[in-house]
């Protein structure tokens, strides 16, 4: 290897810096859940499009403060760390045929990958802030995390995967603990004392059409985690080497795109591979750039033909609370790109379900508690994280 070439290691599946990331990712889910929520119904601020682009926006963000972490605490120049990127960046581009070194960078096609992430986020992401105003937290959760299974039988169809009767069991129970926990939300109603209705919270306007609306983005946030591991996580990824036992041979083609992931950089000043995080959050903050310079035109638009008047937030309380939402919506997704790469759809999936049962406690300790459980709630949350148990278990023991 040439001098000056620095090898960061790749954490393990199960090791503590991920485990510590997947803890982080869980909770900032349900502060951005919940402070989304109470954005639009409490303070009465409904405006889902501009929150989400608000918050996607703020994206952009995470790559700067990851590249002035590492300039802290490494050796490394800034210089170094962005050669190794893009070195990185060209051998996963680069077509086969092509030596990276050769061919340059390849900005049409990674043009091309950011605008396509970016549409693959933003139609759930936009889905999900419109449907979290309709129907209550724990549905929109327990919906959302459908995903896991999605993710699971379209990376079988994607990735050439066996079945596993085991997995297949879990998903249908997990279904089953879905349609259960939708139904005892979907159905509550306010508590009444007399005349007087009793309510911590504004109840949602429209559960079935939020229920909806929320499973629309499951299915399609489940096809760009696959499409995400398939296209733009690099080949170099532990999830992909722990996989690979229940991958076919691989085909010609597969094999030069493999090969040319894992062509050393003839850049001497490159930190090469890039640090743990490095790239998704470079691509999660390129998602962030390319909405705040295209999806500001859909504002002006709602606002025209009343879809979504824009009026700005008319108290501090009401934008301290959407920049907590644009914080943990930072920290979730920056996590959560992280680990799709390490781990892949079906793992990262499967682990953001816990999300369910962090929503429906903080429900019940700040929203409409004790009112908020119901046999549904409890029944639903447990046969999904029992279920869901199942599949993890079965995914660690191979």
């Amino acid at each position: 290897m040439p001098a000056g070439h620095h090898v960061v290691s790749t954490p393990r599946i199960g090791g503590k810096l991920t485990v510590v990331l997947f803890i982080v990712t869980l909770f900032s889910f349900v502060v951005e859940s919940e402070f989304t929520q109470y954005v639009q119904t409490d303070l009465g601020y409904r405006q889902p499009f501009l929150i989400f682009y608000v918050v996607h926006s703020s994206f952009a963000l995470i790559f700067p403060l990851h590249l002035l972490y590492l300039r802290v605490t490494t050796n490394h120049s800034t210089k170094s760390l962005l050669n190794g990127l893009s070195a990185a960046v060209s051998n996963h581009l680069s077509p086969p045929p092509c030596h990276p070194s050769a061919a340059g960078f390849p900005r049409f096609r990674f043009v091309s990958l950011i605008l396509a992430l970016t549409i693959g986020m933003t139609f759930p992401g936009l889905l999900w802030f419109a449907a979290i105003t309709l129907a209550s937290v724990s549905d929109v959760t327990a919906i959302w995390n459908t995903n896991a299974f999605f993710a699971y039988i379209i990376s079988v169809r994607v990735f050439h995967l066996k079945w596993e009767s085991r997995r297949l069991l879990a998903v249908v129970l997990a279904t089953l603990g879905v349609l259960v926990v939708v139904y005892g939300g979907s159905t509550s109603t306010p508590e009444e004392t007399g005349s007087e209705i009793i309510r911590d919270f504004e109840r949602p306007t429209a559960p079935l059409i939020g229920d909806l609306l929320t499973l629309m983005a499951s299915l399609i946030y489940a096809l760009y985690q696959v499409m995400y591991k398939k296209y733009a996580a690099l080949p170099s990824d532990p999830e992909l080497i722990s996989e690979r036992r229940y991958e076919p041979l691989p085909e010609a083609d597969d094999m030069d795109i493999e090969n040319s992931s894992d062509t050393d950089t003839k850049d001497p000043d490159a930190a090469y591979p890039p640090p743990f995080g490095f790239h998704p959050n470079f691509l999660t903050s390129a998602i962030g750039v390319c909405t705040f310079l295209f999806l500001w035109v859909p504002i002006p638009i709602l606002d025209h033909f009343q879809i979504e008047p824009f009026t700005f937030p008319g108290s501090w309380r009401t934008i301290v609370a959407i920049m907590t939402i644009a914080i943990s919506g930072v920290m979730f997704n920056a996590g959560f790109m992280i680990l799709l790469g390490v781990w892949g759809p079906i793992m990262t999936s499967v682990g953001g379900l816990l999300t369910i049962a962090l929503v429906f406690i903080s429900d019940v300790m700040f929203g409409a508690g004790t009112r908020a459980v119901t046999m549904g709630s409890i029944a639903g949350s447990t046969i999904i994280v029992a279920a869901f148990g199942i599949l993890a278990y079965d995914i660690a023991k191979h």
